[in-house]
């Protein structure tokens, strides 16, 4: 979130489930700024190291700001 909404508030969760592990990150509307250079392949590749892991991710825009949010399967959980 730094990358793009370098003054925007941000919370972090990591959370324990049945099956899994939640990791999320929300930030809040940011005024702009200069962003940090990008590829564009930020989202794509944190999805593709997910579904490795047999999880998924999902983000998008919300409430102004935006979330990113990956459910991450534990072996041996449940």
């Amino acid at each position: 979130m730094r990358k793009h909404a370098a003054d925007a508030e941000t919370v972090v969760g990591l959370h324990y489930l049945p099956d899994g592990l939640e990791v999320m990150v929300r930030n809040g509307p940011s005024e702009g700024g200069a962003a940090l250079p990008s590829a564009g392949q930020g989202l794509l590749g944190l999805r593709e190291r997910v579904e490795l892991l047999g999880g998924r991710l999902e983000a998008g825009p919300v409430d102004g700001g935006f979330l990113v949010r990956a459910l991450i399967p534990v072996a041996g959980a449940a």
